[in-house]
């Protein structure tokens, strides 16, 4: 039994293609015998929301409704929903449904823009390095509040430690005495004065991640957070062991447990004294209809709905070219994108709720407890969490929720990686997936190892910064342009309806206005409006070194200039003219249709596509323009 056991992992992790046929991660059922499919439709709408819904909605999203005037928030956030993201995520399933392709070889629709694939992946690769460290840091808390009590319900004996489990003064913007606890002083610090720390602030800085004084300073490697990053690493590559078949049965649990925690969270919650005070805070009376006129309202509401559904980064694409051809991927996007609103809103509930009990218990205003993203998912709301009756038993869930909420997101980035290698070098990796899921996330957890030093939360921050930031827009942007006006938006509608079937013209009406038009727009308004007001990224007050900063710059430019030297190399193998090589990387591929003959119908017939080709070497051939576009 033994032996039979090893045997068959090894021949999962070493196949030998010249013994078995089939590929391991393929099913004798799937329509697509060579790349595979979801085992079910369910599997395919719980990997998507798992990816879609990540850690953004529990720890941003409520900060910014909660900053840009409460339930007020709400109105130009639903507007940008439906203005752009559905149509960017309908766009992008359509895509990699249609050719059932990775978001590198779905540009031979417009070979001269496949380098936006290419950046693509290279953003998620990037992204998956930090996203995975901040998954060990949900592990290390998870593992840490299985303790009574909490190790951050009270100040620790640390050398020179500034920690105090009350407030002592509280002073509002205009310098005026708020709260004093002790009645000892009277008067508001001085900026000088070293703010002092709460327990939680004291455990996240000098316990979990041990920090160095800035980026300068990196330190030894944090043991603790080196094994976490390394459990984290060994759960990914085991779901992904059979890339979609093993993960659309673990998101049976990871992409449905965090509502569970979520509608727990939030019943223990409502039940505090003080709940009221916060849900108020969050979307209730005190919302500021007024905010609806700042630009800056909807700006964050845009960016907000653009990262949450995690546009640009490939994975949608990824996702759902596992699909079967003839999958309504229309009725898709609209589940998966409300679906992680509603997720959005929901948790944002369950956060308030919490924190405007502990707002009550220290007798401060609710701003005074309320942080944005690392801030709320690992000072205030565990602080928040050690002031509860069982304090561990809610600790645990809540980083048990952050947890899944992150593999799920992890899951997909990973898979990006693989499937392009996959559909690149078939000959090489089809046998071999296995090994190649345990190589990329071994990889990925040595790569991550600087983000675990003294100096890790630094490297995150500044990852996330420079990577995760405006770089999206621009490979948004060159997306939308590259599928309407350069592929032909009506050729791209053509291909749509063989999948899900003929529509009427005032059902594309909507979508064609906002894929040429409202989307555009917006997505170039706040581009240039976050390049105008970029700001450097730092730390909880520390800033980085030049050379930190331009590390950073690195990365973006890296990614950037992917696109160019992709077309510059393409141009320089094509055959002809300069005239003719531009027009030629501006037409499909050969190699651009459905993957299945059976799928291809005339349009995609092998003697149309043969037409086709002849065509782009002939001086009258002409390059989509916008005109033939919209009509």
């Amino acid at each position: 039994m033994r032996e039979y056991s090893w045997n068959s992992f090894k021949n999962l992790i070493f196949r030998n293609p010249a013994v078995v046929n089939q590929d391991p991660h393929v099913d004798n059922g799937d329509e697509n015998t060579e790349r595979g499919n979801w085992a079910s439709k369910r599997e395919y709408m719980l990997s998507t929301i798992g990816y879609a819904v990540g850690l953004g909605n529990i720890w941003r999203f409520p900060y910014l409704v909660y900053k840009n005037g409460g339930g007020a928030f709400l109105i130009p956030y639903f507007v940008m929903l439906v203005v752009t993201g559905i149509p960017l995520f309908f766009l992008e399933s359509a895509l990699g449904q249609f050719c059932s392709q990775g978001p590198i070889n779905i540009w031979r629709s417009v070979p001269i823009l496949q380098g936006v694939g290419v950046g693509m992946v290279m953003v998620t690769l990037i992204v998956s390095i930090y996203y995975n460290v901040i998954i060990a840091y949900s592990l290390y808390y998870m593992f840490a509040s299985f303790q009574f009590p909490l190790p951050w319900s009270s100040c620790l004996s640390l050398p020179d430690s500034n920690c105090s489990t009350t407030p002592q003064v509280y002073c509002n913007v205009s310098g005026v005495l708020v709260t004093n606890w002790t009645q000892e002083n009277s008067t508001c610090p001085s900026s000088d004065t070293v703010p002092m720390q709460s327990p939680s602030e004291q455990y996240w800085d000098r316990v979990a991640l041990q920090r160095s004084s800035g980026l300068d300073e990196t330190g030894p490697v944090v043991w603790h957070l080196a094994l976490c990053l390394l459990l984290s690493s060994l759960i990914v590559a085991a779901a992904l062991i059979r890339g979609i078949k093993s993960s659309g049965k673990v998101v049976y649990f990871t992409a449905t447990f965090p509502y569970v925690v979520i509608l727990i969270l939030l019943i223990r919650g409502l039940t505090l004294e003080g709940a009221r005070d916060g849900i108020e805070f969050y979307i209730g009376s005190q919302s500021n209809l007024t905010k609806l006129t700042e630009a800056q309202v909807w700006k964050d509401a845009a960016t907000q709905t653009f990262y949450s559904l995690s546009i640009g980064w490939g994975g949608v694409m990824t996702l759902a070219s596992y699909n079967n051809f003839h999958n309504n991927m229309f009725k898709d996007a609209f589940v998966v994108t409300l679906t992680n609103a509603g997720t959005s809103v929901l948790a944002g509930f369950a956060i308030f709720s919490i924190l405007g009990h502990m707002a009550h218990f220290q007798q401060v205003p609710i701003e005074k407890v309320v942080k944005a993203e690392f801030g709320l998912a690992f000072i205030a709301y565990p602080d928040a969490l050690s002031k509860l009756p069982i304090s561990p038993l809610w600790s645990i869930l809540f980083f048990f929720m952050l947890l899944t909420v992150g593999l799920d997101s992890q899951f997909a980035g990973i898979e990006v990686i693989t499937t392009c290698l996959l559909d690149a070098f078939p000959q090489i990796f089809k046998s071999k997936r296995a090994l190649l899921t345990i190589a990329i996330s071994s990889v990925l957890y040595l790569l991550g190892l600087p983000c675990v030093t003294r100096a890790g939360i630094y490297w995150v921050t500044l990852i996330d910064g420079f990577v995760a930031g405006w770089v999206l827009l621009v490979l948004a942007l060159l997306e939308i342009i590259g599928v309407c006006y350069i592929y032909g938006g009506n050729r791209f509608i053509k291909d749509i309806e063989m999948m899900i079937g003929k529509k009427s013209f005032l059902f594309w009406l909507w979508w064609r206005a906002c894929w040429f038009f409202i989307t555009p727009c917006l997505i170039v308004v706040i581009l240039i409006w976050s390049l105008v007001s970029l700001e450097s990224p730092s730390y909880s007050g520390v800033q980085f070194p030049d050379w930190g900063l331009a590390v950073g710059w690195c990365m973006t430019v890296f990614i950037l200039l992917l696109v160019p030297i992709v077309t510059v190399y393409k141009l320089m193998k094509a055959e002809g003219s300069p005239w003719k090589r531009l027009k030629s990387l501006c037409s499909p591929a050969e190699e651009w249709h459905p993957y299945l003959d059976i799928h291809r119908g005339e349009r995609y017939s092998e003697q149309r596509i043969r037409l086709r080709m002849s065509h782009k070497t002939e001086p009258e051939a002409n390059v989509n323009v916008i005109s033939s576009s919209w009509l």
